[in-house]
């Protein structure tokens, strides 16, 4: 068993969904780069339940590396897995187990790759980043990214170990998440006239949404809306007093988004009854990653084994947001998005091998007496 996968195996046996803390997992990885020497920092959310982890490994210099993913993952509610979703099951050259392509198989790796980071006389930094909430919104990593340039010299590269099956990724749409809340008034449903229902004006909220979610476009060009959760009334016999529905969408260009949002709120402003309240909150704004055929972070990635040519993902990322503080950004990672929020979620152990080749590669690449 390699140290990628030995590790994987204690990675996946915290249950980090993403409703629940990540300390216990924060602080055992912690300490472990703490013990390998590195320039270890948490920061934590506003309720001091969730946690980042940046670990610094060589010269406090500008023109590092940071290798970024995130630990907490999705729910396995309503799942039907074939064995514990918290413990790794090796099949068939098959490792099973929520998190290991999404992605706990990247982050074992770059922790089994730490060994070798504080043995080697580095020229450049390496930073492993690691946030929380990244499926809820990448909620920790504009937190992480603060406390990365506060405190250390900024990087040149980004490497996001996203599932990709070590491909080259370079380009993704942006994701912009809502919650919109309707208001009326409750009252016995003998009589609903006394009453002002919440349900119905979300209902059709949620058909308006659907019609201007068809629009012409196929895959990463087409800007596309999902309604994710509906939450409203209290009983069968009661006209409901309140709605929220939790909807995103993925816009191709700033200017759709803009678009998307002005079509939103002209509908609520003209449809909602008069005795019905309607609130539109904006709760999740991730960046795109926009291509760029010179960009530094995909050289270097190709040059480490990354497989080309780059190519357009239709899933986010944290990569805009390293993209924005203008670091150089690629999306390169071991396992498949197919497997991913899936359940019986798998890796591949050939491709925990690439990625410890990969970052292998990386650590003679910052060596010293190879610069």
């Amino acid at each position: 068993m390699t140290a990628s996968v030995t590790l994987l195996q204690e990675l996946i046996g915290f249950d980090t969904t993403s409703s629940r803390s990540n300390l216990a997992l924060v602080e055992r990885i912690a300490d472990r780069l703490d013990h390998l020497g590195a320039r270890v920092r948490l920061s934590h959310d506003d309720d001091r339940r969730k946690a980042n982890v940046l670990a610094s490994f060589g010269p406090q210099a500008p023109g590092g590396v940071v290798l970024s993913g995130h630990t907490d993952v999705v729910p396995v509610d309503e799942q039907n897995w074939s064995s514990d979703p918290f413990r790794l099951a090796e099949r068939d050259g098959k490792l099973y187990g929520r998190g290991c392509a999404d992605m706990k198989g990247f982050v074992a790796a770059c922790l089994a790759a730490a060994t070798g980071f504080a043995a080697t006389d580095l020229a450049r930094p390496i930073h492993i980043a690691l946030s929380y909430d990244e499926e809820v919104g990448c909620l920790g990593v504009p937190r992480l990214i603060a406390d990365l340039l506060e405190h250390e010299e900024k990087p040149g590269f980004a490497i996001v170990g996203e599932p990709t099956g070590m491909r080259l990724g370079d380009c993704h749409r942006g994701f912009l998440g809502f919650r919109t809340r309707f208001e009326g008034k409750a009252a016995h449903s003998s009589d609903p006239s006394a009453g002002a229902s919440a349900i119905y004006p979300a209902a059709d909220f949620v058909g308006f949404l659907k019609s201007i979610g068809h629009r012409a476009g196929v895959g990463i060009d087409r800007t596309t809306v999902n309604v994710g959760r509906i939450e409203g009334g209290s009983a069968i016999n009661i006209v409901p007093s309140a709605c929220e529905i939790t909807w995103e969408f993925r816009p191709v260009t700033a200017q759709e988004a803009d678009e998307t949002e002005r079509l939103v709120a002209a509908y609520l402003a003209r449809t909602a009854p008069p005795d019905v309240r309607s609130s539109l909150h904006r709760h999740v704004h991730v960046p795109p990653l926009s291509p760029a055929a010179d960009e530094p972070a995909l050289g270097l990635a190709a040059a480490l084994g990354g497989i080309g040519p780059p190519f357009a993902m239709p899933f986010g990322t944290e990569a805009g947001f390293f993209q924005a503080a203008g670091i150089s950004t690629v999306v390169c990672g071991p396992g498949s998005i197919a497997q991913a929020h899936q359940p019986d979620e798998w890796i591949e152990c050939s491709q925990l091998d690439a990625v410890d080749a990969f970052l292998a590669r990386l650590t003679a690449w910052a060596n010293r007496r190879q610069s």
